[in-house]
C-alpha cells in the first residue's frame, strides 16, 4: 500500500493510520509521530469515541473514522498502527496483513505462540511487514548495559535481576483476563524482550509464580519469573504492584564485577585479574599477623564507571520510541531487516504462555 514508491525514496514521509486513540494510540504513537514529520505523517485515525476522533482531527489534521474497516478503502497508507485493546491485537492485525498492509502492532502481540505463528504466516502470504512495538529494546540504558556486558569487563555473567516494581491499585480493563490483561501481558513484554536478548538465542527453562494483590480484576498483578539454561545467565524478573520500596531496575552479577541502575543512570565496578592480589586455594586455617583467626577477605582494586541518561532528545522513553520507529522506517523504505522480529517476539509469547500454564489458580 502507499501512493508513493517506498524503495529508494528514503526521505519520503510515510502515511500512517492509527487504530485507537487511547493512552497508547494517542499518548505514545500519536504524540511521537507528530514530532517526526520528515519521516511520518498521520493520515487517518480510528476510534469509536466521537470526542477522541474530533481531538485527533484537530491535533493531527487527519481523517478520522469510527470503524477500522473504513481504512480498507484507503490505498495511501504505508503503515497501520494497531493500538487497540490487547485482545484485539491478533484478529485486527491479521485482517490488515491479509488485506495487504504493513502493520505495527502494540504489545502484547498475542496471548499464545500459535497466534504469533498465524500472524507470521499472514505476513509471509501478503509479503508485508509485521512489526511489534517493543521499543524498550532501544532504550538508552539498555543499549549501554548491553555494551558494558559485551565488553567483558564484568567477566562471565552469572545472574541478571530485573525489577519492574511499584505499589499501586488498578481497576481498569487491563486487570481482566478476557481482555488479555494482567501484569505479565501488559508490563511483561518490556522486561521479557530485554531479558531474552540478554539470555541468548535458546528457549529458556521457565519458572513462574503469580499472585493477585491489588488488582480489582481477575488477572495477576504480581509476577516472579526466572529464566535459566545451560550456558546462559540466570535471569530473575519481578513485575509487581505490591512493592512498597522499589529500587534499582537492573542488578547484574558477574565473575569480575557488577552493574546496577535505572533508566536514568547506570554504575558498574570491576577488577582486572592482573591487578588483583595473587591467591591460591588453601585448607590451612587463616590467621591474622598476630596469630588470631582471620576471615577470608582481600582488598580488590575496583575500577568504577558510570553513565547518565541525556534529556536532550526528550528522555529515555522518547528516545526508545524514536529508535523503533526509525528502524521501522528503514525497513519500509530500504528493505533493511527488522531488528525486532516476529520470531523473537514469538519466543517471548511462548514464555508468557508457559507462565500461565504454571499458574492455573491465577490464570
Amino acid at each position: 500500500m502507499g501512493s508513493h514508491p517506498l524503495e529508494g525514496n528514503s526521505m519520503a514521509a510515510l502515511n500512517v493510520g492509527i487504530i485507537g486513540q487511547g493512552r497508547s494510540g494517542r499518548d505514545i504513537h500519536g504524540n511521537y509521530l507528530v514530532t517526526d514529520p520528515e519521516y511520518f505523517r498521520i493520515a487517518a485515525v480510528v476510534d469509536p469515541l466521537e470526542d477522541r476522533r474530533q481531538r485527533a482531527v484537530a491535533e493531527y489534521k487527519c481523517d478520522a473514522y469510527a470503524d477500522y474497516h473504513a481504512l480498507f478503502q484507503r490505498k495511501d497508507l504505508d503503515l497501520v498502527v494497531n493500538a487497540t485493546p490487547s485482545h484485539l491485537h491478533v484478529p485486527i492485525t491479521r485482517e490488515f496483513l491479509d488485506a495487504g498492509y504493513n502493520v505495527l502492532c502494540e504489545k502484547p502481540l498475542a496471548k499464545r505462540a500459535a497466534e504469533v505463528d498465524e500472524l507470521i504466516a499472514a505476513a509471509e502470504r501478503s509479503g508485508k511487514v509485521l512489526a511489534i512495538f517493543q521499543q524498550s529494546r532501544f532504550a538508552p540504558y539498555f543499549l549501554k548495559m548491553q555494551e558494558v556486558i559485551a565488553s567483558g569487563v564484568l567477566g562471565r555473567i552469572v545472574q541478571i535481576s530485573s525489577f519492574w516494581n511499584g505499589y499501586g491499585r488498578r481497576w481498569d480493563w487491563q486487570t481482566l483476563q478476557k481482555y488479555n490483561g494482567g501484569s505479565l501481558l501488559n508490563t511483561g513484554p518490556h522486561p521479557l524482550d530485554q531479558a531474552l536478548e540478554l539470555f541468548g538465542e535458546d528457549m529458556p527453562e521457565v519458572f513462574c509464580r503469580m499472585d493477585r494483590a491489588n488488582s480489582y480484576g481477575d488477572a495477576e498483578d504480581h509476577v516472579k519469573l526466572i529464566l535459566s539454561g545451560e550456558g546462559h545467565p540466570l535471569i530473575d524478573i519481578e513485575i509487581s504492584s505490591c512493592c512498597g520500596y522499589p529500587g534499582t531496575t537492573y542488578n547484574v552479577y558477574g565473575t569480575r564485577g557488577g552493574l546496577r541502575g535505572t533508566a536514568s543512570g547506570l554504575e558498574w565496578k570491576y577488577f582486572l585479574p592482573e591487578e588483583a592480589p595473587e591467591q591460591r586455594l588453601t585448607e590451612e586455617p587463616l590467621c591474622q599477623p598476630d596469630g588470631t583467626p582471620a576471615y577470608c577477605s582481600e582488598q580488590l582494586p575496583w575500577r568504577t564507571e558510570s553513565w547518565q541518561a541525556s534529556e536532550a532528545d526528550g528522555g529515555a522513553f522518547t528516545t526508545a520510541v524514536r529508535g523503533l520507529y526509525r528502524m521501522l522506517y528503514r525497513t519500509l523504505t530500504t528493505g533493511a531487516p527488522l531488528e525486532v522480529t516476529p520470531q523473537q517476539v514469538r519466543r517471548q509469547i511462548a514464555v508468557i504462555e508457559e507462565c500461565h500454564r504454571q499458574n492455573p489458580g491465577i490464570y
